[in-house]
């Protein structure tokens, strides 16, 4: 589904990826680990279009996404590509209705398919009761529940997780990680997740390993039983 080939990215005279090839498939949950400064974090945003390679290509299908232009690409990303970050980022003036709402919004949905699709996602995540409320009016774990319910509201091709139970508790964060397996389960839900829990690594499809800009290692589920 996602096929990236020779990714190459330096800032300056840092050489943060040095010619990374992956693919991911439908439905997989896929984990990247490594070291800090491994490149972990910026294969994840070229994976997402945030981020362009010097040289490389990432395609979703026989979609070559940096063939496109800027905005043509913001409109690819906004309808193929859902974002879940180690701190929420929802907007703390709207509710959370109107958080998860947000990219269908951008997209141009009409603000009632908008809120039915993310009335859906709300009842499914179990925020039901919360739907109103302000992100400061939440708790840690339902915030990311509620960023995880936005990354999820225009049926994306895939979900790039970076660190996105970083700030949770053992309880919130067992229970996120929980929700992209049921995810998977219930909707065939493709994950990427940049983690440093070696608990959810173990629990995934793949485990790529990263050190110095490179991929060092791909371990497969039957490997890591």
């Amino acid at each position: 589904m996602i096929v990236a080939t020779g990714i190459n990215k330096s800032y300056d005279s840092l050489r943060v990826l040095k010619d990374v090839s992956l693919d991911i498939r439908q439905g997989e949950i896929v984990s990247i680990v490594g070291p800090s400064g491994a490149g972990k974090t910026t294969l994840l945003q070229i994976l997402g279009s945030l981020d362009r390679p010097d040289t490389g290509t990432v395609k979703y299908g026989n979609d070559n996404i940096f063939d496109m232009n800027d905005s043509r690409l913001a409109r690819f990303r906004n309808r193929n590509i859902g974002f879940v970050f180690q701190f929420h980022q929802l907007l703390p003036e709207f509710s959370l209705v109107e958080n998860v709402m947000m990219p269908a919004l951008i997209g141009g949905a009409s603000r009632d398919a908008a809120a039915t699709r993310a009335t859906e996602l709300i009842d499914y995540l179990g925020l039901s009761q919360r739907t109103g409320h302000r992100p400061s009016q939440l708790s840690g774990g339902e915030r990311q529940r509620a960023a995880v319910a936005r990354a999820l509201v225009n049926s994306p091709r895939v979900v790039l997780a970076d660190e996105p139970s970083g700030s949770l508790d053992s309880r919130n964060r067992d229970e996120l990680h929980q929700l992209f397996f049921d995810l998977r389960r219930d909707f065939g839900q493709t994950f990427v997740i940049v983690t440093h829990d070696q608990s959810l690594a173990a629990d995934t499809d793949r485990i790529i390993n990263m050190k110095d800009g490179q991929i060092t290692e791909i371990i497969t589920r039957n490997e890591i039983i």
